[in-house]
């Protein structure tokens, strides 16, 4: 329990630490979904193209289990998850809604801290345009 304790405290350490730059805020994780791999990727790559995500990671097939037209469904999809600012959010959710395949696409967005060389790519990779 302690050396739990200890370890958890040096990783806190350094990711707050001056060395390591801090935490910084103003980035978000914008996740959605699709029917394919091939439709996951394709959105990836609009999105990073026109500088509306800094990166975007596609991962799956995932198995989903949702109410639809009053009935259970069961699907496979591949889940996109896109690292973007707070400013460029609206902007990202526009192009994610723009090419999807879904009539109602899950779209959610969580707020993100990281660190300071990781969020100073993010805001390069999108705002520099």
């Amino acid at each position: 329990m302690m050396r739990t304790f200890r370890a958890i405290r040096a990783i806190w350490a350094m990711a707050t630490s001056s060395d390591s730059g801090g935490l910084e805020s103003g980035l978000v994780e914008i996740r959605t979904t699709f029917g394919t791999r091939a439709a996951a990727v394709d959105c990836a790559r609009r999105l990073v193209t026109a500088r509306l995500a800094a990166c975007v990671q596609v991962d799956g097939p995932l198995t989903s289990t949702y109410r639809w037209q009053q009935r259970v469904e069961t699907a496979e999809e591949w889940r996109c998850t896109c690292k973007t600012t707070a400013t460029r959010r609206d902007a990202c959710v526009a192009g994610i809604r723009a090419g999807h395949e879904y009539e109602t696409p899950q779209v959610t967005i969580h707020a993100l801290a990281a660190t300071a060389s990781y969020a100073a790519w993010v805001r390069e990779s999108v705002e520099n345009t």
